[in-house]
């Protein structure tokens, strides 16, 4: 099994919904065991600013998958989930980014690991924080340090009822 860890991101409809019920989708993965999730997150958008607010989370699965048909399922998951990719960085229903595949390097036109953005990214960085607490990330770094970096960030841990 190998440890794989996934962003999941929603701005449209009900995100907190959506995170939830996609933390669920991710749970039953063929091949693949849910192990960790984070907390939700609100963050403000990157990119195009004009467009609501982010829920946020990170899930670690462990799986059986290679990388590529670990990211073919998850493109099947957002497309279950109403996802409609048009111009990069705008609003959708849900976005799964596969951030980590164990200790993969890779860079290519299908799949670049481990995510190329990242280590800018706070939405990315504090719940992966949370989950694997100290986590190094190939080619960038320790999770805590990198979160540093990124502090000038708006993000926002969501309190449940």
């Amino acid at each position: 099994m190998i440890r794989a860890y996934i962003a999941l991101g929603s701005n449209l409809g009900n995100p907190v919904s959506t995170v939830d019920a996609a933390i669920d989708a991710m749970a039953a993965l063929r091949g693949s065991i849910l192990k960790a999730m984070s907390s939700l997150y609100r963050t403000a958008p990157v990119g195009l600013k004009h467009q609501p607010d982010f829920i946020n989370a990170m899930v670690a699965i462990d799986t059986r998958l290679p990388a590529r048909e670990l990211l073919d399922e998850l493109f099947r998951v957002e497309a279950e989930f109403g996802r409609v990719r048009s111009v990069r960085n705008a609003p959708r229903t849900l976005d799964l980014d596969l951030i980590l595949y164990d200790d993969l390097v890779q860079d290519d036109p299908e799949l670049t690991l481990p995510h190329p953005r990242m280590h800018e990214r706070a939405f990315v960085l504090m719940p992966l924080e949370e989950i694997a607490p100290g986590l190094i990330v190939p080619g960038h770094g320790r999770v805590p340090e990198l979160l540093e970096r990124c502090r000038d960030q708006r993000i926002h841990v969501l309190t449940r009822p």
